[in-house]
C-alpha cells in the first residue's frame, strides 16, 4: 500500500541530496510508484543494473525516459499530489 506522506517526505530527502534517508522510506513500500523513486534512487547511486531492476517494477518508467534525475524527482512528487 502507497503512504503518499511518505513517499513525499522520501522524495524530497532525494531533491535535498539525503540519499540514505529517502531508500529508507522507499524500501519499505512496493507500490509501482515507491518503486519508481527506489529506481532513481539506484540511477543517482551510479548502480545502472539494480536502477533497471526497480524500474522494470515501475508500471511504465523506464531508465531512459529523464536524462535529468532533478526532472525526475520533480515528476515523481508531481504523480504524488
Amino acid at each position: 500500500m502507497m503512504d503518499k506522506v511518505a513517499l513525499l517526505k522520501a522524495v524530497q530527502a532525494a531533491q535535498a541530496g539525503s540519499w540514505s534517508d529517502s531508500h529508507q522510506i522507499a524500501q519499505d513500500y512496493s507500490d509501482a510508484t515507491a518503486n519508481w523513486l527506489h529506481a532513481v534512487l539506484h540511477k543517482i547511486e551510479g548502480d545502472e543494473w539494480n536502477s533497471k531492476y526497480w524500474y522494470a517494477r515501475s508500471a511504465g518508467h523506464d531508465y531512459y525516459d529523464f536524462d535529468n534525475v532533478t526532472e525526475e524527482l520533480n515528476a515523481i512528487h508531481e504523480s504524488l499530489l
